[in-house]
């Protein structure tokens, strides 16, 4: 019988056991059995998977031909639930494909929940079934909502379609139905007494700027000075969502605000910046408007982003056409303009019911 001796080593950050022996054709042979079993050409030794109880599990296999015994090397280590380390790759190559920072955000935080929620099982050894179970969880105990659920799945097939290059149809999980939910819009009344109980400058420019060229909160604080163009009455906004460029319009109250608040606050870099000079919080704008919401009376619920659905509305409401408001949203789909149709108070407006056609003379 063939004595091997074995000790526990890390490589690229993970546990594994290291198979240590005097060359044989007949012993590498009967290594090549093992699943996952690699060659160091760096260390000179092969290497297993580490899983616990391997003495057990080997010397049953090998029963007669191979022994597995410790190595006077290795040290020994009280058992623990292996955790999984977040893989370095999957950040790099969201930087490859230049996605967006939040984006990058959202997909780490989403992937790392995955990890943690299967932190017994290694990172190449998940199966569609733990995959489908994890969305079960979020789908049944942490009532995750639609976007939510999708964003986890994207952060999956992310790491396994572009980081580790598996086919699609190995790791595909179906989608979850979207809900078909009308954005909340506030009338153009409604909007007029909200803005008017923001009595700072700075907050001013800001939600002011939101509402003016329908913008997401992201692509507020993300802009510079340089991209106010006045001459040309227009907004560059640099990489948004999908990563694309587009110009928006530049309001004639806004031009005037921010010549104010240029004169007043000297901004460096970023056109709105913080006490340190870094891009001014997205939590504190979130702030501002709610309590201009709560100071202003207007008893709908409504966030930042209810915003930039207000421009689209009031600016179909006002006849502007479909296809300029795709573009000043950013909208990839016209698909996804035309929700905005729907709750446009002017096309309801225009639609006369059967029942005033008929000629009933029942007053």
């Amino acid at each position: 019988m063939e004595i091997i001796k074995t000790r526990i080593c890390r490589i690229n950050n993970e546990k594994r056991i290291a198979l240590v022996f005097d060359y044989s054709k007949d012993i590498i042979e009967l290594i090549k059995q093992i699943k996952g079993r690699k060659w160091s050409a760096s260390k000179k030794f092969w290497y297993i998977p580490y899983q616990k109880n391997y003495f057990e599990i080997f010397n049953k296999k090998f029963s007669g031909k191979l022994e597995f015994i410790k190595s006077s090397m290795e040290k020994t280590e009280p058992e623990k639930p292996s955790k999984n380390h977040f893989p370095n790759e999957y950040i790099e190559t969201l930087q490859l494909k230049n996605y967006s920072e939040p984006t990058i955000k959202t997909y780490r935080l989403h992937f790392k929940m995955f990890l943690k929620y299967h932190q017994n099982t290694k990172l190449e050894a998940f199966t569609h079934e733990q995959i489908r179970q994890y969305l079960l969880y979020l789908v049944n105990e942490k009532k995750y909502s639609t976007s939510a659920q999708n964003q986890a799945i994207n952060s999956i097939k992310f790491y396994y379609e572009k980081v580790l290059g598996k086919p699609v149809e190995k790791y595909y999980v179906p989608r979850p139905r979207k809900e078909k939910k009308l954005p909340q819009v506030l009338s153009e009344n409604e909007v007029t007494i909200i803005l008017k109980q923001i009595k700072n400058l700075k907050h001013k420019c800001i939600i002011y700027l939101i509402y003016s060229a329908g913008l997401r909160l992201t692509e507020v604080v993300h802009l510079k000075i340089s991209d106010i163009q006045s001459d040309r009455k227009q907004i560059f906004i640099r990489s948004a969502k999908g990563n694309k460029d587009r110009y928006v319009i530049l309001s004639d109250i806004i031009l005037n605000l921010l010549r104010r608040y240029y004169k007043e606050y000297h901004p460096k870099e970023w056109l709105f910046e913080g006490r340190s000079g870094e891009k001014f919080s997205k939590r504190v704008i979130q702030k501002i408007f709610k309590a201009a919401v709560i100071k202003s009376g207007v008893n709908k619920p409504a966030t930042i982003h209810t915003l930039r659905h207000c421009f689209a509305t009031h600016l179909l409401e006002h006849g502007t056409d479909l296809r300029y408001v795709q573009h000043l949203l950013g909208h990839k789909n016209l698909k996804t303009t035309e929700r905005y149709t729907h709750v446009s108070k002017n096309a309801i407006d225009r639609i006369k019911s059967p029942l005033d056609v008929l000629k009933l003379n029942d007053e």
